[in-house]
């Protein structure tokens, strides 16, 4: 799907509105990153991810001819080049605001793995002959690092 405009002054119009949305879509996920609420931000993901493909689509075709936008007026030029500084921002801050809640999930899972290895390991079992012993069940715990 590309932006259907009439000229340069309309393409950079659109290319504003588009960047707003966005801004403004991906503010809103990273609040609720800050807010612990990531279900808030999964919310609006297909959005998000729609127009995110469609402005990486137009500033692809916009790096590699400048001519579909030379021709628009210089405040609207700017409008979009102050958008694209806006944009920029906020997604640095979801950058930082995933970073964390990955960070903090992370750490979650590593304690609750530890504490649940850590029962497993002080149960008593009884061996062949009867005594009881405090050898550690087979049981696994996987942890995967990436996710």
């Amino acid at each position: 799907m590309a932006i259907a405009a009439s000229d340069a002054t309309d393409r950079v119009e659109q290319l504003v509105i588009l960047t707003e949305r966005l801004t403004e879509l991906v503010a809103n996920q990273a609040q609720a990153f800050e807010q612990g609420r990531p279900q808030d931000a999964a919310a609006i993901l297909e959005e998000t991810s729609r127009l995110a493909n469609l402005y990486r689509h137009e500033s692809v075709r916009v790096r590699s001819d400048q001519r579909l936008v030379e021709g628009a007026p210089l405040e609207a030029r700017t409008r979009l080049v102050r958008a694209t500084e806006a944009f920029d921002a906020v997604l640095a801050r979801q950058g930082r605001a995933i970073e964390a809640a990955r960070t903090v999930t992370e750490g979650l899972v590593k304690c609750i793995a530890e504490e649940v290895a850590s029962q497993r390991s002080q149960a008593s079992v009884y061996g062949a002959n009867g005594a009881q012993y405090g050898g550690a069940s087979a049981t696994a715990i996987t942890l995967n690092k990436r996710a």
